[in-house]
């Protein structure tokens, strides 16, 4: 069981897709680009996604986890879906081209 999960994981990748927000844009001046990955995602794989995907380096990055958070939306209660995302810190020169 546990060897077809590893190979979901490495076929899949860790990074779901860009996250685009005002601060997202903000920080991407100064080459952090952010993005949204798997919840089980480490550093060390969501490097080498970068690399593969991107064909660029990281210098350093970052993982922050993202909190559900309880809504009320036209009187009915729910929950906003958690889950995790990366900054990721490129070089000086390096970009990521994302749409």
């Amino acid at each position: 069981m546990a060897t077809t999960k590893k190979i979901y994981k490495a076929k899949s990748g860790m990074i779901k897709r860009p996250r685009i927000s005002e601060k997202a844009a903000l920080v991407s001046t100064r080459n952090v680009y952010t993005f949204d990955v798997a919840p089980s995602a480490t550093k060390a794989e969501i490097a080498k996604s970068i690399i593969a995907q991107y064909k660029v380096t990281p210098l350093k990055i970052g993982i922050v986890t993202i909190r559900k958070n309880k809504v009320t939306v036209r009187g009915k209660r729910g929950t906003t879906s958690g889950g995790k995302k990366a900054y990721v810190y490129l070089k000086k020169g390096d970009k990521i081209e994302i749409m």
